[in-house]
């Protein structure tokens, strides 16, 4: 999936292209957080088995704990799979670590300025697309506030503000990011009584996906508890990029505090990332992702 040397961006960006791809087929792509090598294994030997693209996605944690040196080996085993994966920073806040990310392979950044008022979120936004334009990067950007914690994420009141469709519309024009977190009653880190069918606001979704999600992809945050037939609701209102964190690693978690100790380490992390692989394998059929790339 290598476009020619002359392709302008973002067509030439692989987290474009592959969300691109999704728009114009109706399907959404899950962003995978990943905390080690075994995270980094199960998405790729997922994708392949599954023909399906996929984006690993790389907190800002793991710049400093790991190293720029394991961001770039996450990138080239990415990148030499047989189905289209790209490598993504989730959730950056900091202004030094967009700074650090901007020197670094990824694919794409989620600059996440929401804690400030809308005119710095903007502005802020702008500047970070401008920027990386030269390094071929391609920007995602979160509008309103996605309450709860999250790691590196500051927990937020319950009041937050959800996205006004009209006011995506000109922040998507004014940014020029690529792809949208919209705040629609999802929660970050679990639900309140209710759960996510209770706190979403599908018409709300349903209406900023109307007007934007056809140029700009739609990315859904909070997903976890959320069931297959929501997933499948919030993908027919635009939601193309779906990031996937406990609902994907919990099995792979429980495994590994089951067998500590009774497996070799070994086994237990080959074991391990059959377990983990299975779980992403499930939710590519969920998306629609699987058989796309054959």
């Amino acid at each position: 999936m290598q476009p020619p040397k002359d392709t302008p961006y973002p067509e030439s960006n692989l987290s474009w292209r592959i969300l691109n791809h999704a728009n114009e087929n109706g399907y959404a792509v899950g962003a995978y957080n990943c905390y080690n090598t075994d995270g980094v294994m199960a998405v790729i030997r997922a994708a392949e088995s599954q023909r399906s693209a996929a984006i690993i996605q790389l907190f800002p944690w793991t710049m400093h704990f790991q190293g720029p040196e394991f961001i770039r080996y996450v990138t080239r085993a990415a990148h030499s799979a047989s189905v289209p994966i790209a490598v993504h920073l989730d959730h950056c806040i900091k202004p030094d670590d967009v700074d650090l990310a901007l020197t670094l392979p990824f694919d794409s950044i989620m600059v996440d300025a929401s804690t400030g008022d809308d005119e710095f979120n903007s502005r802020f936004c702008k500047s970070i697309v401008d920027r990386a334009r030269s390094v071929n990067i391609t920007i995602e950007a979160e509008m309103g506030r996605i309450e709860g914690g999250e790691d590196g994420l500051p927990t937020v009141d319950m009041e937050a503000v959800m996205t006004k469709p009209e006011d995506a519309v000109a922040f998507v024009r004014e940014t020029g990011v690529h792809f949208l977190a919209p705040s629609f009653g999802n929660i970050h880190g679990g639900y309140p009584p209710g759960g996510a069918d209770k706190a979403w606001d599908l018409h709300r979704l349903a209406a900023i996906g109307s007007l934007i999600s056809s140029r700009t992809p739609l990315a859904l945050h909070g997903t976890h508890p959320v069931s297959d037939e929501l997933f499948r609701k919030a993908i027919s209102c635009g939601v193309r990029k779906v990031n996937l964190n406990r609902t994907v690693r919990d099995e792979y978690t429980q495994f590994v505090a089951s067998n500590a100790g009774t497996l070799e380490l070994t086994a237990l992390q080959v074991e391990g990332v059959k377990v983990y692989c299975h779980s992403i394998e499930r939710m590519m059929g969920v998306l629609g992702s699987a058989g796309r790339y054959s």
